[in-house]
């Protein structure tokens, strides 16, 4: 359901336990996976990869087996080197963790903190509003657009002297909508320099418009901006929590300080290396490119059949079912499809394997025309 007016969430009711907790970590409810898929079902809950690990990528995780009585370099150097030859900047200059969400959390906690506020856009990645509540710091969730876009002008007029950090996703999550390049250098200019802005790339790799704001070419530009990217997605190593960070070495320095030691396993960094080798990436782009096109010709399907289907730029399709949304994810369940349900807004499907897209667009089909 769409919001009309920016919304600061508090948690603040109690659960007795009689143990003292915080309140608002109390109530604050775990994330939750979705369901298993069903046997000879397809799971499309999740934005994973669709496609087996590499050879190569297996072998270089499996070659970390005989020293898992050791712990992982700290810092992941070998991989931070790798990045950091890849994009321009130094070891220092690029932070690893358990994943972009990870980093997140990371960046929020070292930044803000009670009495500070995190603004963001919403609907937008589901974690968002629970690591501000763990930080102690508020949310201010500002409504997406018609469109399932960010409103980056209604979020650079919700920023106050109680902001610490703006978190821009996109393409977002979970609607697929990107923020262009003009959107974003305007948004930048008017975000006070003190404050942090955080760009949360996880499915850049997904995205074909020319005119989307890239990362890449941000970098060194902007003193409070961080850029995030992950392994999980177009790299295919979900299952084992990898992402990073690059932005200037002082707030890199901040969120390295907040991080659980030893967050990145050995088997995590080989297998990032090995996928970065030229000839492991250029099989893994060629997969992006099948995810790609297929989730173009599933979107041009769904609009045929009637649904209202926004732009994607990630590896996945937004259902603003409003309502509907308990009812037709139940039915697609029932056909062998688990997607992500966001009730009363809508439905997120992942692209995944191509036997699951026959099935998709005749269910959708019949509830269009029920």
């Amino acid at each position: 359901m769409q919001r009309s007016t920016v919304e600061r969430v508090t948690a603040t009711e109690s659960v007795s336990t009689g143990v003292r907790l915080r309140p608002e970590i109390a109530a604050l409810p775990p994330y939750r996976q979705g369901r298993p898929a069903p046997e000879d079902g397809f799971k499309l809950s999740s934005n994973e990869n669709p496609f087996d690990p590499l050879p190569s990528v297996r072998d270089a995780v499996a070659a970390t087996a005989d020293s898992i009585n050791r712990y992982p370099d700290a810092t992941a150097l070998a991989v931070r080197e790798a990045l950091g030859e890849r994009f321009g900047v130094s070891a220092d200059e690029v932070i690893i963790g358990a994943g972009s969400v990870a980093l997140i959390a990371q960046f929020v906690l070292a930044a803000a903190g009670p009495g500070d506020e995190v603004v963001y856009s919403w609907r937008s990645f589901e974690a968002y509003p629970g690591l501000v509540t763990i930080a102690g710091a508020t949310s201010v969730a500002v409504p997406n657009r018609a469109d399932h876009g960010h409103d980056l002008d209604a979020i650079a007029a919700a920023i106050t002297e109680r902001t610490r950090v703006v978190i821009v996703c996109t393409p977002n999550n979970p609607t697929g909508v990107t923020v262009t390049r003009d959107e974003f250098d305007a948004f930048m200019a008017r975000v006070p320099a003190d404050r942090l802005v955080l760009l949360d790339e996880a499915y850049v790799e997904f995205v074909r418009d020319p005119d989307a704001v890239d990362g890449r070419e941000l970098l060194g530009r902007y003193p409070n901006l961080v850029v995030l990217r992950t392994f999980s997605k177009a790299y295919g190593l979900a299952g084992l929590r990898v992402g990073y960070a690059i932005g200037p070495v002082e707030i890199l320095d901040a969120a390295r300080a907040t991080a659980i030691p030893l967050g990145v396993t050995a088997a995590a960094s080989a297998a990032a290396l090995a996928s970065l080798e030229p000839l492991a990436e250029a099989e893994l782009r060629a997969r992006v490119e099948i995810i790609a096109e297929r989730r173009d010709r599933v979107r041009a399907a769904l609009l045929a059949q009637g649904w209202a289907v926004p732009v994607s730029q990630s590896n996945f399709v937004w259902l603003p079912v409003g309502e509907r949304t308990a009812e037709i994810a139940e039915r697609l369940f029932d056909a062998g499809l688990v997607t992500r349900a966001f009730a009363p807004e809508g439905i997120r499907v992942s692209i995944g394997e191509e036997e699951s897209v026959d099935t998709l667009l005749r269910i959708l089909g019949e509830l269009v025309e029920a």
